[in-house]
């Protein structure tokens, strides 16, 4: 299977972006903890990477909101549960885990909910960023607290009605 890469700059620092030959794999952050170490051989025009590349900074100015691209990322059956719910969330508005366990039907599992939202591997288009502690407060985040806090206030500045 051949990997294609490219880096985006943006307002929270270079992304890193990986695709296949037919879908998004990864969007990770400069200080990203637990991104893996991948070895990308295909080339940067790659039309996936293309699209994510312009999607990304439609959204970085303020013109998008949600992402259409085929995302495949590797992942658990649960996982892939928390994934797609972290896509329902609305830009602009914050849920905690106990709300995202809610909304897949497991009330119980807040914590195994925030496990598999730390593991997200689609930074910013599988919008982890927008789930808060039930306090409110922002709680960890792969690329950073700042970077969170930066998404989550640009998102509040662009929310549309």
């Amino acid at each position: 299977m051949t990997l294609y890469t490219t880096t985006l700059k943006s307002p929270v620092g270079p992304l890193r972006v990986f695709a296949t030959e037919g879908a998004l794999t990864a969007i990770y952050l400069e200080n990203h903890k637990r991104a893996p170490v991948l070895e990308a051989t295909g080339r940067e025009d790659h039309p996936v990477l293309l699209a994510a590349r312009r999607q990304l900074e439609e959204y970085f100015a303020g013109e998008r909101v949600t992402f259409e691209l085929p995302l495949e990322p590797e992942g658990t059956p649960f996982q892939h549960v928390v994934w797609k719910a972290l896509r329902e969330i609305p830009s602009g508005v914050t849920w905690s885990y106990a709300d995202l366990a809610r909304h897949i039907g497991r009330a119980g599992a807040a914590r195994a909910v925030g496990s598999a939202n730390a593991r997200n591997p689609l930074s910013i288009v599988v919008p982890c960023h927008r789930v808060v502690g039930t306090d409110g407060k922002l709680t960890g985040y792969a690329g950073g607290v700042p970077v969170k806090q930066w998404l989550l206030e640009h998102e509040q500045r662009h929310r549309r009605p």
